[in-house]
């Protein structure tokens, strides 16, 4: 069945289309019929496809030309027309279980499709490894989050006499106790995705997938048993990992943001080795527990931010005993004593003379960039096209890689945003123009203040409302807000009022991670004149 409209030339290519294969198909022409404004509604209400072409096989929604194109291409449509639906054993395997994936596998299997998540993290060389969830939950920014909390809690309870408070006791901090809560919280998100993924009928296996034909996967699990899946498309989420050096002694005594989170003792003296974000989030925060932290940096700190605040940043750090090391690279790592934690030499050079440092550190934290896991995932052996430099995999605009039945999403794209909820979003958003015609571009959650978690405190404590003059096309004229750094949240609100913003602009906007992001429940008020939107705040 077609839904169509005889004027439209996108209608026209479709049916040609099924002319071409010899088909007959029923077509309904809405703009020939008395009632098919009302046809359009319903289609609308049905699909959330609000454009003509309009396909349907065997009872299946297939979408506008754009996707009966491209199933097309794929050998989805012929399937269909065969009534051979049922080929695969799926209809989507996502390939990786962080936050991309995730949201998209959730959301397929929430639109009535049969969906299957594999995930697997290969240990690092320290063996450590992690729970559902990606690089975000387990490794990234909530622990990272979590452990800044800590450093500030310490700056607060040095400023805290200052303003009167007295306490003469020693007060020190414990690495175990702090990263026993920090792992303990991740441990109940990845409970709750695994739930989470259980309550949308999503099958979840923990296993390593790599394909062995265009529609066909082995998965492998931890004890090397293999198993093999089919599916009608695939959504690759895989995420990156950290790099290492490639000199002698890094994998086998330096760590990574894989290990520092969960490691089981204080890393005492440390050498962060890079200038990245990652490298100055960590060594900021080692500082802040009091430790002797040292940067080493080749060239400039933060490559690709602006160089002035980058350097105001470098600034500020050193003004609060983090250390150094300039224009130079690391060459040799060694072990001097083996211990919880022990103690290695650094041998490092200048990147502008002859000269050689050494040094002697417990830990050394190698965070000198990511690469893409995408190389031992079987790419090759389907075509899908790979930047070779860095492993990134180049996409349209609808996330389709050059396989047509591939997709891919989150940090693995080439020259798209690496952020958590851009990989959200980009999931769902995903998921809806598979399965639902749908063409929405934004979409929120709503979270609350990580930094409550841990303690224990009350985490619904944040409020905020917008209020919009819906005669002036929803023009943003008050907001109020109630949670930490007040000032600084409504400051930025502010000049986004003065700018005129609208609520479309605010829903169009991704929040920052990890910032505050806003949503979710929208209500009127009794005038009619004003639109009000609660709002949620994340800290993480």
């Amino acid at each position: 069945m077609v839904f169509s409209k005889s004027y439209c030339p996108y209608c026209v290519k479709v049916k040609d289309l099924f002319k071409e294969l010899n088909v007959e198909c029923n077509v309904v022409e809405l703009d020939l019929i008395e009632d098919g404004t009302t046809y359009q509604e319903m289609l609308l209400e049905m699909t959330g496809q609000k454009s003509v072409p309009n396909v349907f096989i065997n009872k299946m929604h297939v979408g506008g030309c754009d996707k009966t194109m491209q199933a097309h291409e794929d050998g989805s449509l012929k399937q269909l027309l065969s009534g051979d639906a049922e080929a695969y054993e799926y209809d989507l395997i996502v390939i990786g279980g962080g936050s991309g994936g995730l949201a998209c596998s959730k959301e397929a299997a929430m639109l009535g499709k049969k969906v299957m998540v594999l995930d697997y993290v290969v240990p690092t060389p320290k063996g450590t490894t992690w729970g559902l969830g990606g690089t975000c939950v387990n490794v990234g920014c909530i622990p990272k989050k979590l452990m800044h909390q800590t450093a500030v809690l310490g700056t607060a309870m040095q400023d805290a006499r200052k303003f009167g408070w007295e306490f003469s006791e020693t007060v020190k901090h414990n690495w175990d106790t702090m990263k026993t809560a920090v792992n303990n919280y991740i441990g109940s998100l990845n409970w709750g995705y695994r739930v989470a993924l259980r309550d949308k009928s999503v099958e979840y296996i923990n296993a390593y997938a790599e394909f062995i034909e265009p529609h066909k996967v082995k998965a492998t699990n931890k004890r090397g048993k293999e198993t093999f899946y089919t599916a009608a498309k695939f959504i690759l989420a895989t995420g990156e990992r950290p790099r290492y050096l490639g000199i002698p002694g890094d994998k086998e005594y330096c760590i990574t943001s894989d290990d520092l989170f969960s490691l089981p003792h204080s890393p005492g003296k440390t050498l962060v080795i890079g200038a990245s974000y990652v490298a100055l989030e960590c060594g900021g925060f080692l500082a802040g527990l009091g430790l002797d932290v040292t940067v080493m940096v080749r060239s400039i700190l933060l490559r690709g931010f602006d160089q002035d605040m980058a350097n105001r940043a470098g600034e500020h750090m050193e003004e609060h005993g983090v250390k150094f090391l300039r224009k130079y690279v690391p060459v040799k790592v060694e072990e001097l004593e083996a211990g919880t934690p022990g103690r290695l030499k650094v041998t490092a050079k200048s990147t502008e003379s002859d000269e050689i440092f050494e040094g002697e550190y417990n830990t050394v934290l190698i965070a000198v960039g990511r690469d893409a896991c995408t190389d031992k995932v079987g790419l090759d052996k389907i075509g899908v096209k790979v930047n070779p430099k860095n492993g990134k995999i180049p996409v349209n605009d609808e996330e389709q890689t050059n396989v047509p039945h591939v997709y891919a999403i989150g940090d693995i794209l080439e020259g798209k945003w690496e952020l958590t909820p851009v990989a959200i979003q980009a999931g769902k958003l995903l998921a809806r123009r598979l399965y639902k015609g749908a063409t929405l571009k934004v979409y929120h959650s709503l979270f609350w203040p990580l930094e409550f978690t841990v303690p224990g405190r009350d985490n619904n404590r944040c409020y905020g409302k917008i209020i919009c003059n819906k005669l002036d096309n929803d023009r943003v004229i008050g907001f109020h807000y109630l949670g930490p750094n007040a000032g600084e949240v409504t400051q930025g609100f502010g000049v986004a009022m003065k700018c005129g913003a609208t609520k479309e602009q605010l829903d169009g906007t991704i929040g920052i991670h990890p910032t505050f992001e806003t949503t979710v429940l929208k209500y009127y008020s009794f005038s009619g004149l004003v639109t009000q939107i609660r709002v949620g705040i994340v800290f993480c």
